[in-house]
């Protein structure tokens, strides 16, 4: 299994990506048959030459504000092609979002390979109860390096 590291360029909080998930519209070639099911998708330039190690239960880790905060499952890579006609790989992904340990990440273009053993652990698995704090007081600790 491989995870993929990418930044969530205009975005400000989970919440956030949430919210503009749950308003993005199915591609215009989506009429052609290539149907993402209503899941969250992005576009990448680049086709992972790993992809098949990615499918294997790999997730998107999501850096927000110089941190990684959340991760979702990718359900599927697909070839694909842009508007004006650029080829491009789709990434259809599963609709929950979990929150992750925030982890502090420096600016990068486009996304990265990351091996299971580097990624953030979720913060339901770290939490002793199952209660996970507020994204607000989670980003103020972790700016304070208390987490």
């Amino acid at each position: 299994m491989l995870h993929m590291v990418k930044l969530a360029v205009g975005i400000g909080s989970i919440e956030d990506l949430a919210r503009r998930q749950s308003h993005q519209t199915p591609p215009v070639d989506d009429l052609d048959g290539t149907d993402t099911g209503g899941l969250p998708w992005f576009r990448t330039r680049m086709y992972p030459r790993r992809a098949a190690e990615i499918l294997d239960g790999g997730s998107i880790y999501r850096v927000i504000s110089g941190r990684i905060l959340c991760r979702q499952r990718i359900t599927a890579i697909t070839p694909d092609t842009r508007e004006d006609g650029t080829a491009c790989a789709r990434v259809v992904l599963a609709p929950e979002i979990i929150p992750v340990s925030p982890r502090a990440m420096r600016p990068f273009q486009g996304w990265r390979y990351l091996r299971p053993e580097d990624a953030p652990p979720d913060l339901r698995a770290s939490s002793h109860d199952g209660d996970v704090l507020p994204e607000a007081l989670r980003n103020e600790l972790a700016e304070l390096c208390l987490i």
